[in-house]
């Protein structure tokens, strides 16, 4: 997709004749809307490995501010938003800087060792007609096809255009170019090494229980993907709902690509479909998911182009059911889940939630064998402080227990993992 092209898309979206409300006409002003906000944030995640593989575990401190302006007032408005970011290294140990968590990139020269702290900054222009936002800069996109990472120390973030346009009630655009990538464990603007990636998309809201989604992906020379969500929603009664989620992707791997990571082949289909009952504080799920294609990276995403020789399409660039500490995405993979989740607050514990997985998957195939199997069960309890001067302080504690057969050790590695986060939002104003 070229910038010509997202200039006609944006051209498309402005003449949209069924517009609802001019967001724009309500504008406050830069300072009068602007908002500054201060995450402090403690994270600790230790996976014991099995069968011979080397341990890993970081810890770290983060502070992580967020900057966001109102728009001017008049039929164009402009405004920017800036993040800052830091993170301290706690963990002295040689288990740190491990890939996979990767709070602290490891240093490419001398001893490996990953860095004590690291810093970066970033900010994005933005423009508003409407109901249509245009931002240039570093930003942290949140679509299915392109994802920043935020369930580590620091996030990623990206740099490029998106124009997000809402001009039709229940109907959300997106049309994206972006040409650097800053990896959450390292500092610098293109730290990921991302060469370009086009994003193209929307969400509409059909009805009340039912909404879908398009979007479609092009990273240059790694390559192409589409998405496609289906959600509805049955009431049945009172405090009670049978959900249906559909998510979908379709990837093919640039020829070259292939073959510089021996894929096998260029082609990956993976779909799951998860039914989550739920009533009062209870709810109930269960999913399938299944992958196809001859490409033995199964559903690829995420990663570096720079070193790892990876995607670089985000960390959370996967919309799938049993995506957990295992994505159960390798080639030819059937995976079922069965989950629950409880709400502590019908308990006189308001803020306080628990949910429990177990996920199994088969079929595995890889470039040396098939037939491989993997089993995780996941555990996650969350409280989130409700009043007083801590309100909103969150503490959560996951585990997972994974467990891979030999005929998929080329895919996966069996360990234990605990994950502690604890997240303080702090609104300075």
């Amino acid at each position: 997709m070229s910038k010509q092209r997202i200039c006609l898309i944006a051209l498309g979206i402005l003449s949209a004749t069924q517009a609802m409300a001019d967001g724009q006409a309500d504008a406050k002003g830069f300072v009068e809307d602007s908002s500054l906000k201060v995450l402090l944030r403690n994270a600790y995640i230790n996976r014991d490995k099995k069968d011979g593989n080397d341990d890993q575990r970081e810890w770290g401190q983060a502070a992580i501010g967020t900057f966001s302006s109102g728009f001017t007032q008049g039929t164009v408005g402009v405004g920017v938003d800036a993040f800052g970011l830091y993170a301290l290294r706690l963990d002295k140990g040689s288990h740190s800087g491990g890939q996979g968590i990767d709070f602290f990139k490891r240093s490419e020269h001398g001893n490996k060792t990953p860095a004590g702290d690291l810093a970066k900054a970033g900010a994005a222009v933005k423009f508003r007609f409407s109901n249509t936002v245009l931002a240039y800069g570093d930003q942290m996109p949140a679509l299915p096809v392109l994802n920043y990472d935020n369930a580590r120390l620091l996030p990623e973030s990206y740099t490029g255009t998106l124009i997000t346009s809402k001009e039709i009630k229940g109907l959300e655009l997106n049309a994206g170019r972006f040409t650097a990538e800053s990896r959450k464990s390292a500092e610098g603007r293109d730290s990921g090494g991302l060469k370009s990636i086009n994003v193209l998309g929307g969400s509409y809201q059909f009805t009340e229980q039912f909404k879908g989604a398009l979007y479609a992906s092009d990273v240059e020379d790694v390559l192409k993907k589409q998405y496609v969500n289906l959600n509805y929603v049955f009431p049945l009664a009172t405090d009670q709902s049978l959900t249906l989620d559909f998510n979908g992707y379709r990837t093919k791997l640039d020829k070259s690509y292939a073959e510089f990571k021996n894929a096998g082949g260029q082609d990956n289909k993976i779909w799951s479909l998860a039914a989550t009952y739920a009533t009062g504080p209870h709810s109930f799920t269960l999913a399938h998911q299944r992958s196809t294609g001859d490409s033995h990276l199964g559903y690829a995403y995420g990663g570096y182009q720079r070193e790892q020789r990876r995607v670089g399409d985000g960390g959370n660039t996967i919309y799938l059911a049993n995506s957990y500490w295992s994505d159960f995405n390798a080639e030819d993979e059937r995976s079922w889940q069965l989950g629950y989740g409880l709400d502590f607050g019908a308990f006189g514990v308001p803020g306080l939630t628990y949910n429990v997985a177990y996920v199994r998957g088969d079929n595995i195939t890889t470039s040396t064998s098939s037939g491989g199997t993997e089993r995780e069960i996941f555990n996650q309890l969350k409280y989130v402080v409700q009043s007083g001067p801590a309100k909103d302080l969150s503490v959560k504690v996951r585990s997972s227990i994974l467990r891979v057969s030999q005929k998929s050790s080329e895919y996966n590695d069996s360990g234990n993992e605990l994950r502690v986060f604890v997240d303080y939002p702090i609104n300075v104003f």
